[in-house]
């Protein structure tokens, strides 16, 4: 294995850049981290994603060094960092709120790390200068960051945060400030940055579109402790529970037992209607009572029969929201579920009669490999 791969964590003996190892941190009786251990690989753009108070901000902050873990350890690049000062590492932090000096220019904001550290005057402008240019601010250097657009000081802080070259950056809800547009814009530009420099971040969010577009990998987190861990596409195909399913995006949860195997697939038994499906998968046995997981968007919808389809439902239109390029549709079935669906508009509707509607008799298909079985 070299460390050369785009996917290292897939290679068997790849070597981690940043190892938590049983890491937990309580404050009195309140445990904000339990026993989490973990691996993150050189350049990765990882994500620690959960909502508020799951502990993820506490774990970045273990990682900066600004909280002492109440036990385990944490190493980078080979070095334990566990007791070693935030000054001390190689890792500098993105906040929240940017913290920008309001009476400094950009070009100073950016410099005061390596003034404070005593980087002589001529490389500190070299410096400045590059990574002006990378955030593509180069004529905006003498401005101060009240003469800024948000998005424009969300990249002073990130140039500030890589000038003094860290080895790990740590990004605490990097995005939160912007609005909806420039989020999804900042998104790439950091993605963007984080390849050129080959820099490993690790970004804390509560947004899930953020992290899965931002991130390698991801590490859900709940009451202090890792419950997936994955690249994007396997949390969302893949997910490992319930909460997980319905934590990233959406799902149609609907309880299950398993009658019968043919080959690597399994027909159910939906326990309110006594209706059978077919499900792909290769790891359930008869007798087994699992979850069935359906996302909305793995769903067809139409007037008329889905005939093509493995598995089939009527239903009426109880709720329509109109999304512009997808429309949701919330289905009361005939098997007592409200189904949620999700359609693109990829047509515009030419008259009535041609798009569906409120209380109107639909049918809803799905195949039986675009289903998930959760034992959770």
């Amino acid at each position: 294995m070299t460390q050369d791969s785009p996917y290292p964590w897939r290679e068997e003996g790849a070597t981690p850049f940043i190892k938590i190892e049983g890491l937990s941190k309580r404050f009195g009786s309140f445990t904000a981290v339990d026993d989490v251990s973990l691996d993150i690989f050189k350049g990765e753009l990882f994500g620690l994603l959960g909502g508020s108070g799951c502990g993820k901000t506490t774990l970045l902050r273990m990682l900066a060094g600004f909280e002492t873990p109440t036990s385990g350890s944490i190493f980078i690049d080979g070095a334990d960092m566990t007791h070693v000062p935030p000054y001390e590492r190689p890792v500098n932090m993105m906040f929240q709120s940017y913290a920008l000096f309001p009476h400094m220019s950009v070009e100073k904001n950016i410099a005061y790390g390596l003034k404070r550290d005593g980087v002589n005057r001529s490389e500190i402008s070299d410096r400045v200068a590059e990574m002006l240019k990378m955030v593509e601010l180069s004529e905006f250097g003498r401005r101060k960051p009240s003469q800024l657009s948000g998005g424009q000081r969300q990249r002073v802080a990130l140039a500030r945060a890589l000038v003094k070259r860290p080895k790990v950056l740590l990004l605490d809800e990097p995005l939160a400030a912007l609005d909806k547009r420039l989020r999804e814009q900042t998104q790439f530009e950091l993605m963007n940055i984080q390849d050129q420099l080959g820099v490993t971040f690790v970004v804390v969010t509560h947004d899930q579109e953020e992290a899965m577009t931002l991130s390698t990998r991801i590490a859900v987190m709940d009451a202090g402790r890792f419950i997936q861990i994955g690249e994007p596409a396997e949390i969302y195909e893949n997910p490992a529970s319930s909460f997980i399913a319905n934590f990233i995006g959406s799902a149609n949860l609907l309880p299950a037992k398993i009658l019968e195997r043919h080959g690597g697939v399994a027909v159910l038994e939906h326990s309110g209607s006594k209706r059978q499906f077919k499900v792909a998968t290769d790891s359930t046995q008869v007798g087994d009572t699992p979850t069935l997981a359906i996302r909305p968007e793995k769903i067809l919808i139409d007037k008329a029969p889905l005939n093509q389809c493995d598995n089939q439902l009527q239903g009426t239109v109880r709720e329509v929201a109109y999304l512009g390029k997808i429309s949701t549709y919330r289905v009361e079935t005939d098997i007592g579920e409200i189904i949620e669906v999700t359609a693109p508009n990829q047509v515009r509707p030419t008259g009535v009669g041609h798009k569906i509607d409120w209380d109107d008799s639909v049918h809803l298909g799905w195949n039986a490999d675009s289903a998930v079985l959760l034992a959770e």
